[in-house]
């Protein structure tokens, strides 16, 4: 009998162990959070509510009289909300243009961790986004765009296509360096995120970014085409990688004037200070 029962236990720990393996480094969020946050700059360190615990993120309000909306940034694997390449140009340089930007924590793993163990992580990364579009709402913001970069537009494709009812608040997806995973049941799979997407996307990759990303660009065309998307475009960059280093500019004027097309409304345009006695 008390081997019995030493099994059983056993057995009831499987579920609480997969479950702890399929969940975010939050002591790696923290150390991050905490370091970002003491070194910041340019816009404001932000807790966002996700189920029972925060999520760091960076806010940066649009610097502009018109304000355009809010973007809310999704970086990749291993990543965090100012990560040098791609992220921090966009959170820092979108706000010139007219649009508050909050980057968020995305979930993450040890340095080593390969797409696979991801994939049980795609649930959190929703909770996260649907968080995001709630602050920004809260901030009287509405018309709001998502943009990923690698891992992070998988994540923002597979929550846009799941279609839950704060998803519908997003008006246009950018995907930077937009990958493939070989399984089409996988919610990193993307063109099976495209096949259901009907909001304006910019498909953004570049001439030298990673094969996996080249080799994919037909299919996610072919995704879009399905989906019936007249509103996607697909953009090869040329002489960007898949971090776009060297390019930040570049990036940040295509995005913002792709941005402009399909994500127009003007949210407030702020009255002019009065006039000094």
């Amino acid at each position: 009998m008390p081997n019995h029962r030493i099994i059983m236990l056993f057995l009831l720990s499987i579920p609480l162990y997969c479950q702890g393996v399929a969940a975010s480094d939050i002591l790696k969020e923290q150390r991050w959070a905490s370091q970002l946050a003491d070194g910041l700059v340019v816009g404001e360190a932000v807790r966002l509510k996700v189920g029972p615990r925060e999520v760091f993120a960076i806010y940066t309000p649009a610097v502009t009289v018109a304000r355009r909306g809010g973007v809310i940034l999704l970086h990749g694997m291993g990543a965090h909300p100012d990560w040098p390449e791609v992220i921090a140009p966009l959170r820092r340089e979108l706000p010139e243009a007219g649009w508050t930007t909050l980057s968020i924590q995305m979930p993450i793993l040890d340095n080593e961790a390969e797409m696979a163990r991801y994939l049980p992580l795609f649930p959190e990364s929703y909770e996260r986004i649907a968080a995001a579009i709630a602050y920004l709402q809260a901030q009287g913001i509405h018309n709001i765009v998502l943009i990923g970069h690698s891992l992070g537009a998988a994540m923002g494709a597979a929550y846009l296509a799941a279609g839950s009812a704060e998803s519908h608040a997003v008006r246009a997806f950018v995907g930077i360096g937009m990958n493939q995973y070989t399984d089409p049941q996988a919610p990193a799979h993307t063109p099976t995120s495209l096949a259901k997407l009907t909001i304006p996307v910019l498909d953004l990759y570049g001439a030298l970014d990673n094969a996996g990303v080249r080799a994919s660009a037909q299919a996610r065309a072919l995704a879009a085409k399905k989906a019936g998307n007249e509103a996607y475009l697909q953009v090869e960059m040329p002489g960007a990688d898949h971090f776009f280093r060297g390019l930040d500019r570049g990036l940040v004027r295509r995005v913002g004037s792709w941005l402009r097309r399909n994500a127009p409304a003007v949210e407030l345009k702020l009255a002019p200070a009065p006039p000094a006695p």
